[in-house]
């Protein structure tokens, strides 16, 4: 077999990087993201879709380009960025594109934003319009850099947007609330039984997931009523606080007589309390 020589081939056509066949996975991932936008597009708004550092590439961001939002993704350490060209035209072929490449060690300091320090831990943030040879667009780069004064010990974050004017205490904060879901996903599982339903039939595997996220829902609603008192208040406090209460209102059917109120309100606040973990 001969081998092809050096250079690119004779014939070849610049490719569209808009144009990419979406893996099954990701158009599974589009096809749920429509499926959502549909049910909730007459009472919310939807712009953004965040995604973790594995969809931190083009395919994902032409995904959810085509269902109308704008990718919140992290990208790679290592990814090569460059900054738009401003030079003069030369007067030949293209107009030059990409500019110099961005080195992380030596970021300008025109484009810092903002700088704190705390307990010895100094953080910087950098946004910044860049380039990146594997989208077809500009991104809206945020880089976070955390830097131990006393050790020198430094580290970064690759933020980055599909929308250009999306400012990057917003880009920073809506990239967080995927830590979010993650908790909902936890506690769904761990108290109200996402992953004990025994169902195989789809209306009945809809119902059991819905009733499992609205009770993280209802709970975190009931919980926030009494953090102002009890800061630690947590699920397993609350679930304790109902289970007492139930108990509590079964004993007093099967008494002759029901107790004095007073009474009463000191039996449920003994009993509620029991299996909990920050009650008093």
């Amino acid at each position: 077999m001969k081998k092809r020589g050096s250079g690119r081939p004779k014939g070849s056509t610049n490719k569209v990087k808009e144009n990419v066949e979406l893996s099954p996975y990701l158009k599974f991932i589009q096809n749920l993201l429509l499926e959502v936008m549909l049910l909730i597009r007459n009472n919310i708004q939807v712009k953004y879709a965040v995604f973790d550092g594995a969809f931190g590439h083009s395919d994902a961001l032409q995904m959810v380009k085509l269902g109308g939002l704008h990718l919140i993704s992290k990208l790679k350490k290592n990814s090569e960025l460059y900054f738009p060209y401003e030079g003069a035209y030369s007067g030949r072929g293209a107009p030059r594109k990409y500019g110099e490449r961005i080195n992380y060690k030596n970021i300008p300091i025109k484009f810092l934003i903002k700088s704190t320090c705390e307990k010895s831990i100094k953080t910087d943030i950098y946004q910044m319009t860049m380039l990146h040879k594997l989208f077809s667009t500009k991104l809206n780069i945020v880089i976070m850099v955390k830097e131990n004064l006393k050790t020198k010990a430094r580290d970064f974050v690759i933020l980055f947007s599909s929308d250009l004017d999306l400012d990057y205490e917003k880009l920073i904060d809506y990239y967080k609330l995927r830590f979010q879901i993650e908790f909902n996903f936890r506690d769904a599982k761990q108290y109200w039984g996402l992953e004990d339903f025994m169902n195989i039939k789809e209306t009945p595997v809809k119902n059991a997931i819905n009733l499992a996220f609205f009770m993280v829902n209802l709970s975190h609603i009931l919980i926030n009523n009494v953090r102002p008192q009890n800061a630690e208040f947590s699920v397993q406090d609350l679930k304790a606080h109902f289970r007492g209460s139930k108990y509590v209102d079964e004993v007093l059917k099967l008494l002759p007589q029901k107790p004095d109120p007073i009474l009463i309100q000191q039996i449920f606040k003994e009993i509620t309390i029991i299996g909990g973990i920050n009650t008093d």
